[in-house]
């Protein structure tokens, strides 16, 4: 059968290509179709940069040839049969392309980056349906900035001119490049907005260009232009502030309303303050940090010169427009995991936005699932989870270790979560967690999270004989699910690139740790307590919990102009148990596989190192590790609209960081981790509607750890056409958004 579909595949291919180049034939009398231009550069001079100074030249070539796709042109095709028209595309024809504009365009970019006299040719060079154009530029090496000479008439402006002159775009050496005058224009027009110069704009400064032919270098002398308003040259001061926080786009509600917020509340985040120099960075912290405090939809900021007697003063009008009060949402979802469980979903959000009329945050949500196991009626679970969160839009501390003064409102966060699990057959689960913490942002790009409180408890009740045989067969999983208070703090930092303007190459970068038990462990030994894991000591009757823990992961992104991109992954987390913990918590250990890991193998099936998952109790009981090691590559492409698809490879697997006399395995070794690594690869097909992303990833294993150590690369035995294998090692991922 999958023969007899690739047979069929082939013939489609074979079709295309001859349908494609019989495209041709619809094209107009005496014309040729488009396929591109060429671009050769010629030069006497010694070019360092000859690969982007090329590439200058082809962004200026137009019009561009129609798509192809491994020398096919089939949106080409589809066009000339009339099918398909969201799909085709119109031939384009040598006619109308233009090489002498073209020609002039591209010289007119050299200029632009320090290639003053290039002159560039074309020739056609045509085939029989087909034409193409070749260009050739002749130039010279680009000239370089010598110097930057400061010529200010204003005094005032002339001194803090010279005063930053370090920070100058304009350094001598440097290529020249018209953009480089751009970014040096805002970068001095940023520089004295924050002085106070309110009116003044980037076009009236005027860059004076002096040439020198011999050694190819640019002077600048920068000035002023001539005529410029008295005002743009005034440094100004903040007059009145006028607060409206109930302000509408359709009509101006002076009314208070119960969404008022106390005005103290709004104050601590206004940093145009009256008296004071107008600043166009207090001016941006006031907008960034009274959007980011949740309870507006829209804010804006007013100037108006004030009525004063004494000129050079504005006057400052904050206007709100608040979000609705409250808010309801409901969802319901299928979930489909890759351990074959699957059942409905649901979660239920209440948010009130000025709880006690401080811009507080009350999030209270209830989350429910139900699954089952396909083929399997009595294997089924399901959990009820109601979580409260409240945040307040500060720092609240009693003393300052945490900078606010950024440009996003900072957060005290309160959470108190409830969650419990029912596992059929085998156990209820019981997890009370109570964090308070903090969150802020220095700019948009990093953000901190400090917990300095995390207690949660977990018990399990109504345990099954089939449960107690599992634990009796494996002591290490016992000592996992033992009851546990774990009492301790975290600390995480990112760096997300993403949120930012796109880039050709973008990072993510992660820290997460977490500690527990030590306070308690440090009360104990002050007592004469003797810590230790084989008597543990306990706390309000429940063994506590012990233990470090620390993750890192990196993302890089590299962005293609044709909007698809590699996606690279690495991750690395170890943990470890100490004074009066043996073994982590099972829900602080480490897992590998499933649809945001290793997407080749079952959810949390891979590891610790060499061992192999039981299958017998379904996924429900997976052995975790204290050490994670995990990488992943993913190609994106673009397929048709809202379609994308994917390319990926993904490797990595857990350990334990101390034998374990229970298992037979080993743990972590520098000299051995290499040839336990566990790799998968697949395809992926994704429906991004950009406020939503469905993701369908199918992967089979590559290597797999658990067999002997010369036979775990299995990508010899892949076989598609044999339903066993396609059974044991197919793996379907359903999830929501990307991986990573």
């Amino acid at each position: 059968m999958i023969r007899s579909i690739i047979n069929k595949l082939g013939l489609l291919l074979v079709c295309i290509f001859f349908a494609t180049c019989s495209s041709t034939k619809y094209l107009p009398a005496g014309d040729k179709l488009y396929t591109g231009a060429e671009i050769e550069i010629v030069s006497a001079n010694t070019i360092k940069n000859k690969k982007a100074i090329k590439a200058v030249a082809k962004n200026a070539i137009r019009p561009l040839p129609n798509q192809s796709f491994l020398g096919l042109r089939p949106k080409l095709w589809f066009n000339s049969i009339k099918l398909l028209n969201k799909w085709g595309e119109p031939p384009v024809l040598i006619s109308q392309v233009n090489p002498t504009l073209t020609c002039t365009i591209i010289d007119a970019k050299f200029f632009n980056i320090g290639i003053f006299n290039s002159y560039t040719e074309y020739k056609i060079v045509e085939k029989k349906h087909t034409a193409k154009v070749i260009y050739t530029s002749h130039i010279h090496a680009p000239y370089t900035v010598k110097d930057l000479i400061i010529s200010i008439s204003d005094d005032s402006i002339n001194h803090i001119l010279l005063s930053d002159k370090a920070k100058s775009f304009l350094i001598p050496g440097i290529v020249y490049n018209l953009d480089l005058l751009k970014t040096e224009r805002i970068r001095i027009d940023a520089l004295l907005k924050d002085k106070g110069y309110f009116y003044f704009s980037p076009d009236y400064l005027l860059f004076k260009a002096d040439t020198s032919e011999a050694k190819q270098t640019i002077s600048f002398r920068l000035t002023l232009k001539d005529s410029i308003p008295k005002n743009a040259l005034r440094i100004y001061r903040i007059g009145k502030v006028y607060l409206n926080q109930n302000y509408s786009l359709t009509a101006n509600l002076d009314k208070e309303t119960e969404n008022t917020i106390k005005p103290g509340i709004i104050l601590r985040s206004i940093y145009l303050r009256k008296g004071e120099t107008y600043s166009r960075k207090d001016h941006d912290r006031t907008l960034n940090r009274l959007m980011s405090m949740g309870n507006f939809k829209f804010v804006s900021i007013k100037f108006t010169n004030s009525d004063t007697i004494i000129p050079g003063f504005l006057d400052v009008t904050i206007l709100l427009t608040p979000l609705t009060k409250r808010s309801f949402r409901a969802e319901f979802d299928f979930i489909s995991k890759s351990n074959n469980f699957m059942g409905p979903q649901m979660n239920l959000n209440y948010v009130n936005r000025n709880t006690f009329q401080g811009a507080e945050l009350l999030n209270l949500n209830l989350a429910g699932s139900f699954e089952a196991q396909f083929g399997k009626t009595n294997l089924f679970s399901y959990s009820l989870a109601p979580q409260a969160e409240l945040y307040f839009p500060d720092i609240m501390i009693p003393f300052k270790i945490i900078r606010t003064n950024g440009l996003y409102t900072p957060k005290t966060r309160f959470s108190l979560s409830y969650n419990y699990t029912r596992r059929v057959n085998y156990f209820d689960m019981s997890t009370l967690q109570f964090i308070y913490g903090y969150k802020w942002k220095d700019n948009i790009l990093k953000e901190q999270t400090l917990n300095p409180i995390m207690v949660s408890y977990a018990s399990i009740t109504n345990s099954s004989a089939k449960f107690q045989e599992l634990l009796v067969a494996n002591p290490f999983l016992k000592k996992s699910y033992e009851e546990q208070f774990i009492a301790g703090g975290s600390y995480s930092f990112t760096y997300n690139e993403q949120v930012g303007p796109e880039k050709k190459m973008q990072y993510f970068f992660q820290l997460n740790t977490e500690t527990a038990g030590n306070t308690f462990s440090l009360v104990k030994s002050i007592a004469g307590d003797k810590i230790s894991s084989g008597y543990p000591s306990k706390v309000f009757g429940s063994i506590y919990s012990q233990y470090a823990k620390l993750s890192i992961e990196g993302r890089g992104y590299y962005n293609f102009i044709n909007k698809n991109k590699i996606a690279l992954r690495i991750f690395a987390g170890i943990a470890k148990p100490y004074g009066n913990s043996s073994v982590l918590p099972y829900s602080k250990q480490f897992f590998s596989g499933g649809p945001n890991s290793l997407r080749a193998f079952p959810i949390n099936s891979v590891g610790p190192g060499t061992y192999q998952q039981s299958t017998d109790n379904s996924g429900l009981l997976q052995l975790g590790g204290d050490l994670k090691l995990e990488t992943n590559a993913e190609y994106r492409f673009n397929i048709i609209r809202y379609f994308k698809g994917a390319l990926f490879v993904d490797a990595g697997n857990i350990w334990l960081l101390e034998s374990s006399p229970t298992l037979s395995v080993n743990p972590f070794s520098f000299s051995k981790f290499a040839d336990e690594i566990a790799v998968g690869a697949g395809i992926g097909l994704r429906v991004d509607l950009n406020f939503f992303i469905l993701r369908f990833d199918l992967a089979t294993p590559l290597r797999k750890p658990w067999l002997e150590a010369n036979q775990r690369w299995v990508i010899n035995q892949i076989n598609f056409e044999n339903h066993s294998w396609r059974k044991d090692n197919l793996v379907l991922n359903v999830a929501i958004g990307y991986p990573f």
